[in-house]
C-alpha cells in the first residue's frame, strides 16, 4: 500500500527513496507520517489555520511566505511556502508543500531550494523599486505576528517572472506543476478525514512540518511506509 502511486517527476532524477533532484538545485522529496496530524486548526477555518501556522513558524525562527487550502489528489490539503535562514548563516531556503491529512496520518510532497553565492539580489531590487516604506509590511495573517524571518514584498508571487531564476520562484512554480498530477492511494483516501475536536484559538509552539531543519536536502527524518515512486510521463 502506498500514500502516492503516481506524479509527475519530469526533469528529476532520483537520489533516494522519496527523494529527487534536478539540475538547478530544487530538491523534491515525499513523506508519510503516521501519526495525527498537528496542524493547528481544522481545513474549514482557513483563516484561523493561515494565523496559526504563521506564528508557529515565525516562532521557530522563520518565516511563512503563504499559505492557503486546496486540493491534492482530491483530498483536502494545506499548502505552506516557507523561508529559513541557511544553517551556515549565508541566504536562505525556501520550501514548499502541500500537506494531506487524514485522521491519524498525514502525506506531505515537498519543494526546496536555497540561494547560491549570490543572495539579496531580488530584495534588493523589489526595495530600490516599491522603496523601504512600503517594502516591509505587516504579516497579512495577522499584525501579532512578529519574530522569526519578516515579511515583504519582495517574496510575492508577482515578483516571479522579474526573477525567474530565482529558487523561490523555482519553488513555487514547480510546486504548482507537480500537486496536481498526484495521485494517492485509494487505501488512503478512503481513510477517516482529519478533523480535530477544537480549534485552538492561538497557534502552538511548534512549528509545522513545512518549516524544517535546511540543513539536510530533504528536512527532517519522515516515516516513508506506503511510498513507492510514481511517474506520470
Amino acid at each position: 500500500m502506498t500514500a502516492i502511486t503516481a506524479m509527475d517527476l519530469t526533469g528529476f532524477t532520483e537520489r533516494e527513496a522519496g527523494v529527487w533532484t534536478d539540475e538547478r538545485g530544487l530538491v523534491l522529496s515525499v513523506h508519510f507520517f503516521d501519526l495525527v496530524p498537528d496542524l493547528p486548526a481544522p481545513l474549514d477555518r482557513p483563516e484561523l489555520l493561515r494565523h496559526a501556522l504563521a506564528r508557529s513558524v515565525a516562532a521557530a525562527g522563520a518565516g511563512l511566505i503563504e499559505a492557503g487550502c486546496g486540493e491534492v489528489g482530491s483530498l483536502p490539503a494545506v499548502r505552506q511556502l516557507v523561508k529559513v535562514r541557511r544553517p551556515d548563516g549565508h541566504g536562505q531556503v525556501f520550501i514548499g508543500s502541500w500537506t494531506v491529512p487524514r485522521a491519524g496520518c498525514s502525506t506531505v510532497v515537498k519543494v526546496q531550494a536555497g540561494e547560491g553565492a549570490m543572495t539579496g539580489l531580488r530584495e534588493a531590487v523589489v526595495l530600490d523599486r516599491v522603496g523601504p516604506e512600503r517594502y516591509f509590511t505587516p504579516h497579512p495573517y495577522g499584525p501579532d505576528i512578529t519574530g522569526g524571518l519578516p515579511h515583504h514584498v519582495a517574496d510575492a508571487e508577482e515578483w516571479d517572472a522579474r526573477f525567474p531564476d530565482h529558487p523561490l520562484t523555482h519553488v513555487r512554480t514547480t510546486l504548482a506543476r507537480i500537486a496536481p498530477t498526484v495521485v494517492l492511494h485509494e487505501g488512503f483516501t478512503s481513510l477517516p478525514p482529519f478533523a480535530p475536536d477544537t480549534a485552538p484559538d492561538t497557534a502552538p509552539d511548534a512549528a509545522p512540518d513545512a518549516a524544517p531543519d535546511a540543513s539536510s536536502p530533504a528536512g527532517p527524518p519522515a516515516r516513508r511506509r506506503w511510498f513507492r515512486r510514481g511517474r506520470s510521463d
